[in-house]
């Protein structure tokens, strides 16, 4: 699944100056329930608090519901507060990809308190929830991904990041999550970087300013003429087996290569950032070589066939009635928006690098992370960027040897860190990384150290 533009919500909430101010409107925290048919009220939230569902872990605060824009459109949200020390730790917002994905899925399928069981219709307490470190926040974005509601037909980034940088100021004057704007805030992501989060993060648009210390990139694809390149590579020479044959490759190369071929079109597109020329480069890039190129193979994880069910599905859980009244949700949800997606795809060829690089220098600490099973946005072509970056530590980086990852003593990856820019390829992981297990390490055990030693302003390390 590709994924929203991450570094779009960056850079857009980074330089918004079209916005209006929303104000301050302080919610009391009156009773434990809000009416799920509420009016909508610009500029406040409507949530059901400790639900009991997914955090179940003892005195651990979280609250679900809506924030309300306004009178037409409604971002909804999961908040759990961290399961140690709440008042200090940092504020995590998770963007699920797509675009179009619900917050949703990162939150059962990957590092949330609970996590989906095979059988699609129950959950577990996941030991390694990443509100063990951080309070984090799950959104379901742009409007109208899984549960959130409105009229909205956004089909940039940029756009979609002004309602990320409202639904923070609405966040921010209640007085139940107030506290937390003085926390440190981060941004982590699945599949894309574009400007998005770099809008997201600077706060020069009216409001309170986002502490943005920290940007996470899993599986993300930032520059396409790179990580489309990546896939001759990885079809050929990833740790397993090879996704195609001699004859595919070579035919395929030829639809690379050619006039008016996939990398022309590519290029086109950085050139005029033209949407239909875009969009037509994503469609036949995908076609033409990503889709080839990737054999029988689910290019989420090459080691099952594009069969493969796992991780398991979320949305008959997701849409069961008790449940949506218990968690403050209305409406049929989906795991991810078709709409969205389709609205999205001229912006999924576009180059992204220079923003991200931006990122770096302005003092952000980032780090990229991929598993190496992942063909879609595979380790190749996410280290051919890191390697082709223009930043303050692109010196260093091309200095820096791989080094062994190790969780209490078990292979788990290998890993660089150069000043404030990190990175960590996982052994046997898919593209939704915290969803796999290597080993004798459990799912989502190497990527908890990944997110703690991260959100402790540590490099990474083995242990």
């Amino acid at each position: 699944m590709l994924g929203l533009p991450v570094a779009a919500v960056v850079a857009a909430l980074a330089s918004w100056h079209l916005l209006p101010a929303l104000g301050n409107p302080l919610l009391g925290r009156g009773d434990a329930k809000v009416s799920l048919n509420s009016t909508r009220t610009p500029g406040k939230l409507r949530i059901v608090e400790n639900s009991g569902e997914c955090e179940t872990t003892p005195g651990v605060y979280q609250a679900s519901g809506y924030a309300d824009l306004d009178k037409n459109n409604s971002l909804w949200f999961w908040f759990f507060e961290a399961r140690e020390k709440p008042e200090t730790a940092p504020l995590t917002l998770w963007l699920q990809g797509g675009p179009g994905g619900s917050g949703l899925v990162g939150l059962y399928q990957e590092h949330g308190p609970c996590r989906i069981n095979n059988d699609t219709t129950s959950v577990s307490y996941n030991p390694f929830s990443w509100n063990n470190v951080s309070n984090m926040i799950y959104i379901d974005q742009p409007i109208p991904t899984g549960f959130s509601q409105g009229t909205r037909d956004f089909n940039t980034s940029y756009d979609a990041a002004g309602d990320v940088w409202n639904f923070m100021q609405i966040l921010f004057a209640d007085d139940r999550f107030s506290k937390y704007k003085k926390n440190d805030f981060a941004i982590w992501t699945e599949s894309r970087f574009l400007d998005q989060n770099a809008g997201i993060a600077n706060g020069s648009a009216p409001g309170v300013p986002l502490n943005l210390k920290v940007l996470g990139i899993g599986d993300g694809l930032i520059d396409p003429l790179i990580q489309f390149e990546s896939y001759f590579t990885y079809a050929q020479f990833n740790p397993y087996f090879p996704t195609a044959t001699n004859d595919t490759i070579a035919s395929v190369n030829q639809s690379w290569i050619q006039p008016g071929g996939c990398r022309d079109e590519i290029l086109q597109c950085y050139d005029t950032l033209d949407y239909q020329l875009c969009a037509t480069a994503q469609f036949d890039c995908t076609a033409d070589v990503g889709n080839r190129l990737a054999g029988d193979r689910d290019q989420d994880y090459i080691l099952a066939d594009f069969l493969d069910t796992y991780p398991p599905d979320i949305t008959e859980y997701a849409n069961d009635t008790a449940r949506k009244a218990r968690i403050g949700a209305v409406g049929d949800f989906q795991e991810e928006s078709s709409g969205v997606l389709f609205s999205f795809q001229a912006e999924w060829m576009q180059n992204s690098r220079p923003t991200l690089e931006s990122v770096v220098n302005d003092g952000v600490r980032t780090v990229l992370y991929t598993g190496d099973a992942d063909y879609l946005l595979n380790y190749f072509g996410v280290e051919g960027v890191l390697d082709n970056m223009n930043t303050k530590y692109s010196a260093e980086w091309a200095k820096q040897q791989f080094a062994n990852f190790t969780v209490h003593g078990e292979p788990a990856g290998l890993y660089k860190n150069a000043g404030g820019l990190h990175y960590l390829r996982v052994f046997g992981a898919g593209h939704e990384v915290p969803a796999y297990e290597w080993g004798n390490l459990a799912r989502g055990e190497a990527a908890l150290q990944l997110f703690s030693q991260i959100m402790a302003n540590e490099p990474l390390h083995s242990t």
